[in-house]
């Protein structure tokens, strides 16, 4: 029989009741409203009941709001008594650490982000007709929020990514992480972080795919570069 989760007064079954109870607490408030008492409390016991993140208190909390992380989304943001600041993530507390694979992918992708958004904006500036362009897979004009940075088969980001911890022999459990102010995990070492996204602007054939159409395209699986592939650019 599993273990429950106890947080404070409230006992959780499995962990995707817990997970979705925290989620609750935070889509009931908008971006940098306050948690009131009580949710705070459960938030700060959520905190200390995970080992590796209760560093993130540090000399105190002073209170707890909600902030705006990567690509608009939510997550709980500690304000200390020293007025620093933290975001940390409820599901990252309840999970656990993650797998150290996924873990160095997460780094990985987060390292090429910029490279992706640069490559969208410039096919963006490049084809735009009224804040829209066409989808490089069906034709139909779309906006942006409509469109992904696809790449192309065989060499998919978990490809390129797999490739290069064979080809430098990472060794993924003595990786280094740091996170950033919006609290995205990156490689802690700036070399490593340098060569993969070199290696990844070398190995990758990118597209402007509308979301729906960003999956299962099995027959695009050829090595042979196409003239609608789009490339980093890097100065």
């Amino acid at each position: 029989m599993k273990t429950p989760i106890i947080i404070r007064d409230k006992i959780f079954k499995y962990k995707k009741d817990a997970l979705f109870y925290f989620k609750s607490i935070l889509n009931s408030y908008e971006f940098g409203e306050t948690l009131n008492a009580e949710d705070t409390a459960d938030v700060t016991a959520l905190l200390l009941e995970n080992e590796t993140r209760r560093d993130k208190i540090g000399c105190g909390i002073k209170e707890i709001r909600i902030g705006k992380v990567q690509f608009g989304t939510k997550c709980f943001q500690i304000i200390r008594y020293d007025l620093t600041i933290e975001n940390f993530s409820y599901v990252y507390c309840i999970n656990g650490d993650l797998k150290p694979f996924t873990k160095f992918s997460n780094a990985c992708r987060n390292a090429i982000h910029k490279d992706l958004h640069d490559v969208k904006q410039k096919y963006f500036d490049q084809n735009s007709v009224k804040g829209k362009v066409k989808c490089q897979e069906t034709g139909i004009l779309s906006s942006w929020t409509e469109l992904n940075v696809d790449h192309r088969q065989p060499n998919t980001l978990s490809i390129i990514i797999d490739r290069f911890i064979e080809l430098h022999k990472v060794d993924l459990k003595n990786i280094e992480y740091e996170t950033d102010k919006d609290n995205k995990s990156l490689l802690a070492d700036k070399d490593l972080e340098s060569k993969f996204r070199d290696y990844h602007m070398e190995k990758a054939n990118l597209r402007i795919v509308r979301k729906e159409n960003n999956k299962g395209r099995s027959y695009q699986g050829r090595v042979k570069n196409q003239k609608k592939d789009l490339r980093i650019d890097r100065t």
